[in-house]
């Protein structure tokens, strides 16, 4: 059986969870008490702090799966995913919209290749 590898792990969760050559995990905003466009921002960049830490980057992503409080957020999201995702390089993605906890207005659930 294949080595299964969990960074940050608790007794709730793992940040990341490493198994077959796959990355996964789940960013929020760290400030919730900014706009969409504010949480949007600061997913993405944490979603770029992560990717080197495990050896991965924008151009590896596999899946996104992005939950959204509002539906009328997805035109911020996209106008910043369209300058994020690498050309000829995006991931698959699904964007649906949750009951999200307190004044968290994104979630998303990423897959990256790793080395």
């Amino acid at each position: 059986m294949s080595t299964i590898q969990r960074l940050g792990n608790s007794d709730r969760w793992s940040d990341v969870v490493i198994h077959h050559g796959v990355a996964k995990w789940v960013e929020v905003a760290a400030d919730q008490t900014q706009d969409a466009a504010g949480q949007i921002s600061q997913v993405l960049r944490q979603i770029d702090e992560t990717l080197p830490e495990i050896g991965s980057d924008r151009q590896h992503l596999l899946q996104t799966i992005i939950h959204l409080a509002n539906l009328d957020d997805v035109p911020t999201l996209n106008a910043a995913w369209d300058k994020w995702v690498p050309t000829g390089h995006a991931p698959i993605r699904a964007c649906v919209q949750s009951g999200l906890q307190g004044q968290m207005l994104i979630e998303i659930i990423v897959e990256a290749a790793v080395a």
